[in-house]
């Protein structure tokens, strides 16, 4: 089969094709055949400075889409032929793909191939963002960093279809705010005076929710940003800062609050909690509350042009590699 990896930490370039046999599955595990595999940008970070890398040579690739190739031993509830959905702990561009059971989604009725590809990652985190995290009431106002790529867009539309009294996103381009302002936002600002929009657009009151993936200098700002009883949620670090921390000063006087997610240590926590979050996020996709467009799709082969467009933070919404076809 044909797989892409990288021996060295680099550019796009240094992902290449390889040739080497189909993995087996061994107890609790499938291995699928995949048709389309998600691109995020955990994957570009791997492959440019090591993020969650155990040992090279390295296969990125969190999640897949395609048909069940063959079952292993104590695996219930899938079967060989089934098309589904997968959340990976790297390893999916592949045309074979290695999967733990308990995080393989049979897709529902009406659900094809190329937008499950999209939804491993995203959806999962974008509802637990809005809800069992955020908590988001009806009337509240949320304020998403990375409002136009692949969580943003989703987040977008959970949070109007929760009811959300005022969606405002962070973008950084005129072109990625326009993309976001079509998907749930009433207002998008840039990063670099996003505090004091949130100030000017509330009054000074400032926002219920703040959403960061960001961290560092970005999630002190948006702290400061939040209104009486307000949460922030961090769910990435994609800035690269050193933990940033809160404590009594910044939380006590106006009983502000802190949470954190991450789809990928659930699924190794909790695969069970997982499990739930995901088949609640696939309603929202079957009621018609989210869609998830597909902005950009390249070959297994040019993997290195998707990372190229998703690391030069040019993309917006949901950018897919096609492993078969």
């Amino acid at each position: 089969m044909r797989a892409v990896e990288f021996e060295e930490y680099g550019g796009p370039e240094v992902l290449r094709i390889v040739r080497t046999a189909a993995p087996e599955p061994g107890p609790g595990q499938v291995t699928i055949e995949a048709v389309w595999a998600g691109v995020n940008y955990a994957d570009v970070k791997a492959r440019a400075e090591g993020y969650r890398v155990t040992s090279l040579p390295y296969r990125p690739g969190l999640e897949v889409s395609g048909r069940i190739r063959a079952v292993g031993k104590d695996v219930e509830g899938l079967r060989a032929g089934q098309e589904v959905a997968a959340l990976v702990d790297g390893g999916g561009y592949a045309e074979v793909v290695l999967a733990e059971a308990a995080t393989v989604f049979p897709l529902p009725g009406g659900l094809d191939l190329r937008t499950a590809a999209t939804l491993p990652t995203v959806l999962p985190t974008a509802h637990a963002l809005v809800h069992e995290v955020g908590r988001l009431r009806a009337g509240e106002s949320v304020l998403v960093h990375g409002a136009a790529g692949g969580i943003g867009t989703a987040v977008g539309q959970l949070a109007r279809a929760a009811g959300a009294g005022a969606v405002y996103g962070v973008a950084s381009s005129d072109a990625k705010a326009d993309y976001a302002l079509g998907h749930g936002y009433d207002e998008v600002f840039r990063p670099g005076t996003f505090d004091t929009d949130v100030r000017r657009a509330t009054g000074g009151r400032g926002v219920d929710l703040v959403l960061d993936p960001v961290g560092g200098e970005t999630l002190r700002r948006g702290l400061e940003v939040l209104a009486v009883f307000g949460r922030l949620v961090s769910f990435g670090n994609a800035g690269g800062a050193e933990p940033w921390r809160a404590g009594q000063g910044e939380l006590y006087a106006q009983g502000r609050s802190v949470g954190g997610f991450s789809v990928l240590a659930l699924a190794r926590s909790a695969p069970d909690a997982l499990r739930v979050l995901t088949e609640r996020a696939l309603r929202t996709v079957r009621e018609g509350a989210v869609v998830l467009p597909v902005t950009a799709e390249f070959p297994l082969s040019d993997a290195a042009g998707a990372h190229r467009l998703i690391g030069g933070r040019a993309s917006t919404g949901k950018l897919l590699l096609r492993i078969a076809g």
